[in-house]
């Protein structure tokens, strides 16, 4: 990447001394707009482009269609997660490390955005490179095995990037979580899981005999052609919008990006919260309603009722938080979607295994319909809070230690899960073939007590499993007037800074600047 050749970074910083504090309004007052126009839609397009996939079915593209083995599955996510762990931390030292005249995290999602979509294609080609071949053929899995490492290692650059790029779009915390609002609502608006929605019908209508279409090619078709219009619109969005949170003028070391996790306490606690979560058992509720009810339509179903009370619920996202603490509503969201499942898992288990009421889809529908209705009721607050969060995690680092480190932050959050994802992903396929689950058979037809175990870890073992997490959300410090102080002295620093900078006499005064920025002489 091209750094700022205009910066020197070896000259003595004593004497520099930066007062950020003068002559600065409050900057939270001055409702100022940043993102223009373009910008928005490009926000827009880039949050469709999120959930416009079928990923929903990957686990049954990769057990009937594909057909691996699960333990062959159980001893590469083991053995993948050495090298993921790996290139996670060099990766995150690149990018954090990066100065370009495009900013810090825009090359990697432009020159990486397009490669990585051609990549991912191949892996809706299998079924056509290895038709017709067993679950334990090897040179099937050897080539799974090795498209999923490249694919991973180039979506690390882009995904670890693109998550510090959209902390900074814009200085201003009030327009960021608009921004969310807007994306999160209008997406849901505008069928931004039309594909899925599609394709479950579809495929309902091909397990039943009604379309007499090849399950591979309706697979193909729908992935590929969805990671396309996805990649698209992606690409849009990172050609049209900048970065306008300015990083420190020069580069932190690896000691400092630490620094930067360890005395981070929000970024702590989310990262924890989400570990202690992470244990959770589940295989989806997508398996429950193919293999015990009987049709992948059925979720569309039973969501209908619950969907205006999805959009409505962004408009209690403003009032909510002037009124509770974002802690608050964060935990609040957590217990009350968890004592939703539970209730589920109660009502579908009353009959023990052979005749429990989970099988029976006039009992179970209704209830599931209910669930999701009152689960959408804090849907909006679910969905813009923990993106804002981390935001606020993000401008807090650079409050705290004088510069900022998404990348490096990004890693170690993301480290943890992968570490952990890596056994729990190999567990939970050991237990499918544990509790008796055949691949490719017809729907409907697997044993009473699989169905049962499906049923379980799709509502009430993953809420047991991961209670744990909201424990540390009751630790979240960052929260009213210290929140408010934060961001009224970020404001009048880059405003000083960005002065400081712009009367610069020469060089070697920038490089004091910078120097004295990086050891945070200006906190005090």
């Amino acid at each position: 990447m091209e750094e700022n050749k205009n910066v020197a970074y070896d000259e003595p910083t004593e004497g520099i001394v930066i007062d950020y504090e003068k002559g600065v309004k409050n900057p939270l007052l001055k409702n100022r707009r940043y993102v223009g126009q373009k910008e928005r839609i490009g926000y827009l397009l880039n949050d469709v482009a999120a959930s416009f996939n079928i990923s929903k079915y990957n686990d049954r593209f990769i057990y009937d269609v594909v057909k691996l083995d699960f333990h062959y599955l159980a001893i590469y996510t083991l053995f993948a997660g050495i090298w993921d762990t790996i290139n996670d931390t060099f990766i995150g030292v690149i990018v954090d490390r990066t100065r370009t005249r495009w900013g810090k995290f825009k090359p990697y999602i432009l020159l990486g955005q397009i490669p990585l979509c051609i990549l991912g294609l191949w892996y809706w080609f299998m079924p056509a490179i290895f038709p017709d071949t067993a679950a334990d053929y090897l040179p099937k899995f050897i080539f799974y095995c090795v498209f999923s490492v490249i694919s991973e290692t180039a979506g690390t650059f882009t995904s670890i990037a693109g998550t510090g790029f959209m902390s900074t779009i814009t200085p201003d915390p009030l327009e960021r979580t608009g921004l969310i609002t807007m994306a999160k609502l209008v997406s849901g608006l505008v069928g931004e899981k039309l594909p899925e929605l599609a394709f479950g019908v579809l495929l309902d209508l091909v397990n039943n005999d009604v379309l007499k279409w090849n399950r591979r090619n309706l697979f193909m078709c729908f992935g590929i052609g969805t990671a396309i219009c996805s990649c698209a619109m992606s690409f849009y969005f990172i050609c049209v919008t900048k970065e306008r949170v300015s990083q420190s003028i020069e580069k932190p070391s690896v000691v400092q990006g630490l620094k930067a996790i360890i005395n981070n306490r929000p970024i702590l606690m989310i990262t924890l919260s989400e570990f202690l979560e992470g244990f959770k058992v589940s295989k989806g509720k997508i398996n429950y309603y193919i293999d015990v009810l009987g049709s992948a339509t059925y979720q569309t179903i039973v969501g209908i009722p619950a969907s205006p009370v999805s959009t409505i619920s962004y408009a209690f996202v403003a009032p909510v938080r002037k009124r509770i603490s974002t802690r608050a509503i964060w935990i609040l969201e957590d217990l009350w979607t968890d004592c939703c499942w539970l209730a589920v898992f109660g009502i579908g288990s009353i009959g023990g295994m052979k005749k429990g009421l989970y099988k029976n889809k006039w009992v179970m529908l209704p209830v599931f319909a209910i669930e999701e209705v009152l689960e959408m009721c804090v849907y909006g607050l679910r969905n813009v809070i923990p993106n804002e969060l981390y935001n606020e995690a993000m401008d807090y680092c650079e409050w705290k230690n004088g510069y900022r480190a998404e990348a490096m932050t990004g890693v170690a959050r993301g480290l943890v899960k992968k570490l952990q994802g890596i056994v729990m992903s190999s567990i939970q396929n050991l237990i499918m073939a544990e509790i008796g689950y055949i691949q490719g058979l017809s729907i409907g037809t697997q044993a009473d007590s699989t169905k049962w175990w499906i049923f379980a870890m799709g509502t009430g073992v993953p809420v047991i499993t991961g209670a744990l997490g909201v424990i540390p959300k009751f630790f979240y410090n960052l929260n009213g007037e210290e929140r408010d102080r934060m961001y009224r002295e970020l404001f009048a620093r880059r405003e000083a800074m960005r002065n400081a900078v712009n009367n610069a006499k020469d060089e070697q005064e920038v490089a004091l600047i910078a120097k004295a920025q990086m050891r945070g002489e200006y906190i005090g």
